[in-house]
């Protein structure tokens, strides 16, 4: 008596490896035998994954699914990546800035925004503030770019899947102050609140800045001017051998 057989079925795998972005040719597949039932959203046919385009790195070897691909039709390249209602919005960084190299398609960032905000007081400096929150990374790579003297130089630039608000943001952001990425753990999906931090509390020594206290200028009161006393007179009568003496005070009023 012969044990009974587990069925097989045929599914497409990667002959290669395929980096993001990539179309799909005949030769970048193969098909591998999956014992039991196929997990669901595997491409069970070369036809359903020719043409389309690798939304996800996927590993020679590995099971073709719908999620790991883009809608046929939509093509490769970095648009096909762009999942509906969002955005790929470009950020120049620098090594620094991108983490060190460390940013690559799929992880999660901060986006950290630094500079002096429209009517700030000349004593409070530049500020910090953390703009976005677990932001995708679709690509990093670098660009061509001319510096001030017309030599081409290559740029860092870091493709981020935001929403049309977001993109807003982050084109004003770009322009006007100073953009760093905070590399996080894609397990963390918390977005808490935090206050911007100025440059004048970075030195305060955990004591708040003091505030400088408002001069008032108040009008100086009239100076009085004290009364003159009056000249005193000295009348002498001689009469005789008798002899007196009479004072009198200058009037005020003449």
């Amino acid at each position: 008596m012969h044990p009974k057989q587990t069925p097989t079925t045929a599914i497409i795998v990667a002959a290669q490896d395929l980096q993001i972005g990539t179309l799909i040719k005949d030769a970048d597949l193969t098909t591998a035998q999956w014992v039991g039932v196929p997990p669901k959203g595997a491409i069970l046919s070369k036809d359903a994954a020719i043409g389309r385009g690798v939304v996800s790195n996927l590993y020679q070897g590995e099971p073709i699914f719908e999620s790991r691909l883009a809608a046929p039709g939509s093509g490769g390249g970095l648009a096909a990546t762009i999942r509906p209602g969002m955005r790929a919005c470009a950020v120049r960084v620098d090594d620094v800035v991108g983490v060190a190299g460390f940013v690559t398609p799929g992880m999660r960032v901060d986006v950290l925004v630094s500079g002096t905000g429209p009517g700030a007081a000349p004593t409070d400096g530049p500020k910090a503030k953390t703009l976005l929150q677990n932001i995708e990374v679709l690509s990093a790579g670098t660009n061509i770019q001319k510096d001030n003297e017309g030599k081409a130089v290559q740029v860092p630039v870091v493709n981020l899947l935001v929403t049309p608000e977001q993109a807003e943001l982050l084109s004003l952001a770009s322009n006007q102050t100073k953009i760093q990425l905070v590399l996080r753990n894609p397990l963390d999906t918390e977005t808490p609140k935090t206050p911007s931090i100025a440059m004048s509390s970075v030195f305060s020594d955990g004591n708040a800045p003091a505030k400088p206290k408002n001069v008032v200028f108040k009008k100086p009161a009239p100076q009085v001017q004290a009364p003159v006393p009056p000249r005193l007179y000295l009348v002498q009568v001689f009469n005789g051998a008798k002899h007196t003496e009479e004072k009198f005070a200058e009037s005020q009023h003449q």
